[in-house]
């Protein structure tokens, strides 16, 4: 105790030293330092130096944090050397690499100097402050010189395309049944997902779907794609969806560039569809486009919402509910876009070559080619269109415009004309007319986040109708005639927090020339209000769905109120379409992040008894959401999903929870060898390899990886905690934390001449981790090494000699007398 108390007052000692020089820093100035203030018998072997010039680094290369304009970037190694102009300062080489990824304009890059190939000096940027604090490379340029003035904002120059790897994301869902008033049962099981190569930006995709219960397996789609950071675009290759904003969807066999909204600012990105509905109990939600899947996940009873679909997803989404007593309910969701505005100056496009695709990677009809793009004509107006040619076949054209109407919203309208001829049959042509609009009333607290209506001449066609009526004749029904959209929410008494209430709205109808109307629409409200003291969440929701001639009514109240320790009493009544009522008290925790559960029971109106439950566990390797229902003299049934990982690159490899299927990023993190370490609020864990992967990471946006410095073990030393990247699309970022696992020890050091190396020195393990700073007389609490390990002793910018940790270790009161060789 003694030791340890004598250690902190030397580091206090030097902190003070560091303290006065970093004044002098401030004061431009050079200082000398009083030794006589440190508790150092040996005042005259002490290694201050490096602190006794303004922002003066002794000559080397240093492994560095860096910062630009407080905007963190990786880890980079910096190279001091004396500079050509004073002898007595040094400057920091940065290399080109650097250079390029701080996003200077042209006119800033011509006044930067030159040393060698590897070594510029952007000291000599007027208006630039270069500091090295606390291993921090502090770079401070005025917005003058750069190209981007957004803060919030990464700039292309600085976004990682990771590094070469495999991955197989994984979902799988199953459900048993067994109905008790026939004595049978029921079972399904099916599994989607992806696996793919990432090979420097570019990423190779294979996605698949299967149904156990009937044999059946299919790669649905194999593709490849890179960004293109400099065009704010995408280069997609392979089987795709055609993501028009003025052209129907459909699947594809091609090529597809188009821009991409997330390389733009937050405030210019667009928008991502959500589907919400009811389930009548514990069930598997499978949301599909065109036959395949493309989302799948096990709710539990009640409303749900699901909004991480892809932001591409666009056109019609088949929704299928499938409950645990063996019944399904379906309806369709229409997503669209919000009113095609673009900045002023800038152009948004897309465009694609290719041949449409049936089942089975069957190519059909001719090849086409489409594009469309918006441009934005000033601060109010955008005008886009597009073209859309077979040849002789099919064609179309669009022509829009769109108009910011200030507090009034914004509006977009366009007309799409096609051209179609059938073999053996006269040309049609027709004409279908689109109006979008969106609002947000901030003072209000509410928006229209989506409002829209098309209307469809009977012989126009879109592409994905012509083909179907060419080469599916039995199933080219479904001809559009009017549609009407309508998204929005609104909070009312938004100034009360205990009397406010949100309502949410979403309202489609489906005309048809030949079938029928079809209609969704649905209402939520809930409401948070005190009942003598305890605080109560109400939410009612209620949906109409009607497909294909079959109406489906479902409504939910909901009642709860917490317990404490993060649980919740809570009533809940469902009723629906040819379902008995059911009333059910719940009790539910999530205490714990993850694992999420909830128990109810109750009866229905027939008098018979009812009860489910649900359970969310978040595993290391994988999510998994488990459930089971009971309805006395009808069925017992359970069900699950479980979704993971795997990611192999040279760095290792590791199973992992994940597997979003929406090529979002993940990030490696390696820790030399150190199994158990924890990241990300312990989201994470390395593994026996002393690898751990961080999954689904925002694409472009600045993500931190971090160590739990507070749940490590106490053998565990790190020497930096915190890192930062910008990913691309689908990447796989590697970070390397420099982690020691060992033993602690007290030493003495000597060298050969049998001196004591200076106060003030380092010692580094075999990975470059500091792992003790000598004090008086050699003194060294050592922490985190191996028995048998060799360590490096630092002084003066350089290794100076080497000390072999003894394979017995003295772990008593006694010091350890360490040579340094």
């Amino acid at each position: 105790m003694i030791f340890s108390c004598k250690v902190k007052m030397k580091a206090l000692a030097i902190q003070i030293a560091l303290l006065c020089y970093s004044q002098c820093v401030i004061a431009g100035k050079s200082v000398e330092f009083n030794y006589a203030v440190l508790d150092a018998e040996d005042r005259d072997n002490v290694d201050l130096n490096r602190f006794s010039e303004a922002n003066y680094i002794l000559p080397g290369s240093y492994l560095l944090d860096v910062k630009v304009n407080n905007q963190p970037l990786p880890q980079q190694t910096i190279t001091y050397i004396i500079s050509p102009e004073d002898s007595k300062s040094s400057v920091a080489c940065l290399s080109e690499d650097l250079v390029k990824s701080l996003a200077l304009k042209e006119d800033a890059l011509k006044k930067i100097k030159t040393i060698n190939a590897s070594c510029f000096d952007i000291s000599t940027l007027p208006g630039t402050e270069i500091n090295n604090h606390e291993g921090i490379l502090d770079i401070t340029i005025p917005q003058a010189w750069m190209k981007y003035s957004d803060p919030d904002w990464v700039p292309p120059e600085r976004w990682d395309d990771g590094v070469n790897g495999l991955i197989f994301d994984y979902s799988v869902s199953g459900q048993q049944s067994k109905q008790l008033d026939y004595n049978e049962s029921h079972g399904s099981a099916s599994a989607y997902g992806q696996a793919g190569v990432n090979l420097g930006a570019w990423r190779f995709r294979s996605e698949y779907q299967s149904n156990f219960s009937e044999g059946n397996f299919d790669w649905t789609r194999i593709y490849g794609f890179r960004p293109l950071p400099t065009m704010a675009a995408k280069l997609t290759v392979g089987e795709n969806y055609l993501n028009s904003q003025v052209f129907d969807s459909f699947r594809f066999i091609g090529a597809n560039m188009a821009s991409d909204e997330r390389m733009l600012p937050p405030d210019l990105q667009g928008y991502a569809p959500e589907v919400r509905g009811i389930a009548k109990s514990n069930a598997k939600v499978t949301i599909s486009q065109d036959g395949h899947v493309i989302y799948e996940t096990t709710v539990p009873a009640g409303p749900f919402n699901i909004q991480d679909l892809r932001s591409a997803v666009r056109g019609t989404l088949d929704v299928r509910v499938e409950e645990q007593n063996g019944s399904v309910s379906t309806f369709q969701v229409n997503t669209a876009s919000i009113p095609y505005l673009t900045r002023p100056g800038y152009i948004r496009y897309n465009t694609s070559v290719g041949q449409a695709l049936q089942y089975q990677h069957r190519a059909e009809g001719k090849i086409f080619y489409t594009g469309d793009l918006s441009w934005g004509l000033s601060n109010a107006v955008s005008l886009y269109g597009g073209l859309f040619a077979t040849g002789n076949e099919y064609n179309a054209w669009s022509l829009g415009i769109g108009r910011d109407l200030s507090q009034l919203g914004a509006l977009s309208a366009d007309v799409t004309q096609s051209l179609s001829k059938l073999p053996d049959q006269r040309a049609q042509q027709g004409m279908s007319f689109k109006l979008n609009y969106a609002k947000t009333f901030d003072e209000l607290h509410s928006a229209i986040t989506f409002a829209g209506y098309r209307f469809s001449q009977e012989k126009f066609r879109s592409y994905s109708q012509y083909m179907n009526e060419r080469y599916q004749p039995s199933t080219a029904i479904g001809r559009e005639k009017q549609m009407y959209t309508l998204t929005g929410n609104t909070t009312l008494w938004a100034d009360e927090p205990k009397g406010s209430v949100n309502l949410f709205l979403t309202y489609t109808r489906q005309n048809y020339w030949d079938r029928s109307v079809q209609n969704h629409y649905g209402l939520s409200i809930s409401r948070a209000f005190d009942i003598l003291g305890v605080d109560v969440n109400a939410n009612l929701s209620t949906y109409r769905s009607n497909y294909q001639g079959k109406n489906d009514n479902s409504v939910a109240l909901s009642l709860s109120m917490p317990l404490g320790n993060s649980s919740w009493l809570g009533y809940d009544m469902q009723a629906s379409s040819g379902q008995h009522t059911t009333n059910m008290v719940s009790y539910s925790n999530n205490h714990d992040d993850n694992n999420l559960w909830r128990l109810r029971a109750g009866s229905n109106s027939n008098s018979k008894a009812a009860a489910d439950g649900y359970y969310m566990h978040r595993s290391e390797v994988a999510d998994i959401d488990t459930s089971i229902s009971y309805q006395q003299d009808e069925y017992v049934a359970v069900g699950g999903t479980m979704r993971g990982s795997f990611t192999a690159t040279r760095h290792g490899m590791a199973l992992h929870n994940g597997g979003s299927m929406d090529d979002s990023s993940r990030i490696m993190v390696g820790t030399d060898g150190v199994s158990g370490v924890p990241l990300n609020n312990k989201k994470v864990t390395t593994n026996i390899f002393g690898v751990g992967v961080v999954p689904d990471v925002i694409s472009y946006q600045s993500f931190d990886t971090r160590i739990d410095v507070d749940a490590i073990d106490d053998d565990v030393e790190v020497a930096q905690a915190i890192t930062t990247k910008t990913l691309t699309e689908g990447a796989i970022g590697f970070e390397h934390f420099s982690v020691a696992k060992g033993e602690k020890l007290m030493a003495v050091l000597r060298t050969k001449e049998g001196l004591s190396p200076p106060f003030g020195a380092e010692i580094h393990n075999e990975n470059g981790v500091s792992v003790s700073m000598i004090m008086d007389n050699g003194l060294a609490y050592i922490a985190g090494v191996k028995p048998d390990e060799q360590l490096d002793v630092i002084w003066s910018g350089k290794t100076q000699c080497h000390v072999h940790v003894p394979a017995k270790i003295n772990r008593g009161q006694d010091k350890n007398l360490l040579p340094c060789e």
